[in-house]
């Protein structure tokens, strides 16, 4: 299990247009990811549940992934957050 810390720079946050790239990317992925807000943890696969978070900028969320090959889902993981948020 690998996990990492990423502030929101979005002025938005995580809204539904990038929600819905991040719930595709992660799909498309070998392993499986979660993102944590304060007390909730919900997988990065289900669009509601990451929305359901709200996540605002400046909100630094944990993000898990376990399982297959973590260190490359870990790297698309965060050049898509990077990129997108």
């Amino acid at each position: 299990m690998r996990k990492f810390e990423y502030t929101i720079k979005d002025e938005l946050g995580i809204h539904a247009r990038p929600a819905g790239l991040l719930v595709k990317a992660v799909k498309a992925l070998d392993s499986e990811v979660s993102i944590t807000k304060g007390e909730k943890t919900v997988s990065c696969a289900k669009l509601m549940a990451v929305m359901g978070l709200g996540v605002k900028q400046g909100d630094t969320v944990t993000i898990t992934v376990n399982g297959g090959d973590e260190a490359a889902s870990e790297s698309a993981v965060k050049d898509f957050l990077t990129a997108n948020l």
